[in-house]
């Protein structure tokens, strides 16, 4: 009985197989038919051979990959680079080479102070046609010597204009022939994620050439406040991105992807001394505030306003009883300062500054120290529940004058 059944299954089994290979078939030329009925680009017209003789594929012609290559980032890494330079600084520090307790036994002859040189270098930008220079602050501190080393390998003298170290801002000046500049942006119309280029000169003397370094990377976040590791320094308002700034690097440009530069390269976190894609710059438009005063003032003039203040959190707001839980409380008022003669008081709560709401005293100081002597700052306040509005006209800090 097994056997007879056996029989019977393997009679179907070529019927069975030609079901198969009839609809295999079938698929192959029906797939064949739509393939051949789909049009092809000008493109595939204009190309018919897309294989050599041997079946490999061909390569694409030279213009192609020319076009494809120069993309964004190369475009402005041409328009920038030619105006970043090289800057080395020389200064003399005094110091001892033995302790004082050996004097009195041999004399001052031997153990008088001695002078070492030391020299230091860091990175800056051309930005105008007349050999204005912009660069960090520290990369000029203590400087006795300039030297500008351009991109075509000529050295410069340089001399220092002025500088912020408040901003850590400097602007040295070169006289030079046709210089290459770069064109400044705007920061503050900036995107988180969006492209940007760090150029500079890495490492310094270990690199034969003046060529600078260029590194990409993105937006990373702004409006940073942060303490420079190597500094007391607290810097605000800071761009921060993962493009590698590196040793040598401050001073030297933050491109945007249209080649225009959006701030200064300035410090780095690290543990290890190299990039870890932790890097900020100072805002040029923070720049271009810095490089007005100093060419119009011979100096970077610090606006007052004559407040102290304080954040309001919820957990404050509960403990002083006050019916908005986010402002900016004024602790107290210097006498004779621009927010006395306009007219605000101790526990006036600011809620609004030049119709930009405010909801913490960053916030506020960012308004604040974004303007100059001169401007003139609107204040939304609170008083005793009651809302008001006052005009403060900024002045020059006294002890600046």
């Amino acid at each position: 009985m097994d056997d007879l059944q056996k029989i019977k299954k393997m009679r179907y089994l070529p019927y069975i197989f030609g079901a198969i290979l009839g609809i295999s078939l079938a698929l192959v030329i029906i797939s064949g038919l739509i393939f051949s009925s789909v049009p092809r680009s000008s493109a595939d017209l204009a190309n018919p051979a897309s294989t050599t003789p041997d079946g490999r594929i061909a390569s694409m012609p030279a213009a192609s990959i020319g076009e494809s290559r120069r993309n964004a980032i190369v475009v402005a890494t041409e328009n920038v680079a030619p105006a970043v330079v090289t800057i080395t600084t020389t200064f003399t520090r005094v110091y001892r080479p033995f302790l004082f307790d050996f004097e009195q036994w041999f004399g001052r002859h031997y153990f008088r102070p001695r002078k070492r040189s030391y020299s230091t270098l860091g990175s800056g930008v051309i930005i105008d046609g007349k050999g204005y220079i912009l660069t960090n602050e520290h990369v000029v501190s203590r400087a006795e010597e300039i030297n500008v080393t351009l991109s075509t390998g000529e050295t410069l003298d340089g001399r220092l204009v002025g500088s912020a170290p408040d901003y850590d801002l400097a602007l040295i000046k070169v006289d030079g022939k046709d210089l290459p500049y770069a064109p400044l942006g705007d920061s503050s119309d900036l995107l988180v994620g969006e492209w940007v280029i760090a150029i500079g000169s890495p490492f310094g003397w270990e690199l034969s050439d003046p060529q600078p370094t260029v590194t990409v990377g993105v937006v990373s976040a702004f409006h940073r406040e942060v303490r420079g590791e190597s500094s007391e320094r607290i810097y605000k308002d800071m761009i921060q991105t993962d493009a590698a700034i590196n040793p040598g690097n401050s001073g030297g440009p933050l491109v945007n992807s249209r080649g225009e530069v959006i701030g200064i390269n300035t410090f780095i976190f690290s543990q290890s001394g190299g990039s870890i894609g932790m890097g900020f710059a100072i805002p040029i438009n923070r720049g271009k505030w810095v490089l007005d005063e100093i060419v119009h003032y011979g100096r970077v003039r610090s606006v007052w306003v004559g407040i102290s203040a304080m954040s309001v959190t919820p957990e404050v707001a509960v403990s002083l009883n006050l019916k908005r839980r986010r402002g900016v409380l004024i602790s107290s008022i210097e006498e004779d300062s621009p927010a006395s003669k306009a007219g605000l008081k101790p526990g006036d709560l600011i809620v609004a500054v030049n119709g930009r709401d405010v909801t913490s005293v960053d916030q506020a100081n960012h308004i604040i120290f974004g303007s100059r002597v001169g401007d003139e700052l609107v204040m939304d306040i609170e008083r005793k529940g009651k809302k008001q509005q006052y005009t403060i006209k900024l002045e020059e800090h006294p002890g600046d004058i």
